[in-house]
């Protein structure tokens, strides 16, 4: 069932573009289907925000034959904007406070771009536990992606992300290790997610946590997991909502940014995701580069349409499936009021009757 265009959001259009059904409200009206109303927290730098808005619009709105679903986008005052972005923000994008007293179904919280080392320092930090204390007892479920996890992961769990040796940078193998989660239960025992990031939550932290692990990866670590009730916060690591080319794009960024100066090595290939004739292509212009530097030439334009033709995305049909399984819970237990966080028989220490009741373990 399609996203419905409550707004004249840019994203709408583009969607359109690529393919994807979008429903006219007056349509939707007509039809006799319960809506799902989703908040977007965008918290990604301007460079990056309409890009992460319409892969998370995506990814929800080709996820689940279910509902409808009006998505809700809104970021936080605190983060630094460009005047064209804020002016885009203020005309499409609505105030926390506006969604916090019409209420949503479900929340998703992007990652976010940082200075330091402790997320307590960045400027989202006291707004976005605003946020998450809200979303936790007025909202079904919340799902955290990447740096949204790592926050939470210190101000909920006390549970501080540690720096990894190297970026885990590529499209790594997964697998399934708590197969009866429903979340989980009908996609691939073993798929990939791409993964883009400096640092790390262990499996053993989120164990110390009282969270419960359902996916990890023995080169990424852990990408998947939910709260000690199994369904009110969900944790990815990863990025399964990332475009085909997404990882080329930030590989073709550190490359200007070593052209600039901006680093000191060239920057390595994300994992597992070129081909052997792409990084072929690749070293050549790697070559080309430094010449043109060595003699003080203009540099030649990156490859980037001799690579797009030979990516391939490894991860979407699974990405789809485990967040239309969330859209599915959630419309099962979700009150009709979505002021009210579940159905009156709906138990908000065990929403989805595992079994797995209990208070997370906190420091």
């Amino acid at each position: 069932m399609p996203i419905v265009a409550h707004n004249d959001l840019p994203t709408f259009a583009r969607l359109r573009e690529e393919g994807q059904q979008i429903l006219d409200p007056d349509r939707a009206l007509q039809q006799d289907i319960r809506e799902l109303h989703v908040g977007l927290l965008n918290m990604m730098p301007d460079a990056a925000l309409a890009a992460t808005e319409r892969q998370f619009f995506r990814l929800v709105g080709q996820s689940n034959p279910i509902a409808q679903f009006y998505v809700h986008p809104f970021t936080l005052d605190t983060l630094a904007r460009g005047p064209e972005t804020q002016a885009y923000i203020q005309r499409y994008y609505e105030p926390f406070e506006k969604i916090r007293e019409e209420g949503l179904d479900a929340l998703i919280i992007t990652g976010a771009n940082v200075t330091g080392s402790d997320l307590s320092n960045e400027p989202f930090w006291e707004p976005l536990i605003e946020v998450v204390d809200w979303a936790y007892d007025k909202v079904c479920s919340t799902l955290c992606s990447c740096l949204a996890t790592h926050a939470v992961m210190q101000f909920r769990y006390r549970q501080a992300r540690q720096p990894l040796p190297a970026k885990c940078w590529g499209v790594y193998a997964h697998r399934v290790v708590e197969r009866t989660h429903p979340l989980v239960s009908d996609v691939n025992t073993r798929f990939d997610v791409p993964h883009s990031r400096f640092n790390d939550i262990s499996r053993a932290q989120f164990d110390a946590a009282g969270l419960h692990v359902l996916t990890e990866s023995d080169d990424a670590g852990v990408h998947l997991a939910v709260s000690a009730d199994g369904f009110r916060q969900i944790f990815f690591q990863g990025h399964p909502e990332y475009d085909m080319i997404s990882l080329l794009k930030e590989y073709k960024r550190e490359v200007k940014r070593f052209a600039a100066g901006a680093r000191v090595d060239y920057p390595p290939f994300p994992e597992n995701y070129f081909s052997l004739q792409s990084r072929a292509i690749l070293e050549e212009h790697r070559g080309q580069i430094l010449e043109a530097l060595d003699q003080g030439r203009e540099l030649p334009v990156f490859p980037e349409d001799r690579i797009v033709a030979r990516l391939h995305n490894t991860w979407h049909d699974t990405a789809q499936g485990v967040v239309g399984n969330w859209m599915g819970l959630v419309y099962r237990v979700t009150n009709n009021d979505r002021r009210l966080r579940f159905m009156a028989h709906v138990n908000p220490d065990d929403p989805l009757a595992l079994g797995w009741s209990g208070a997370p373990v906190l420091y």
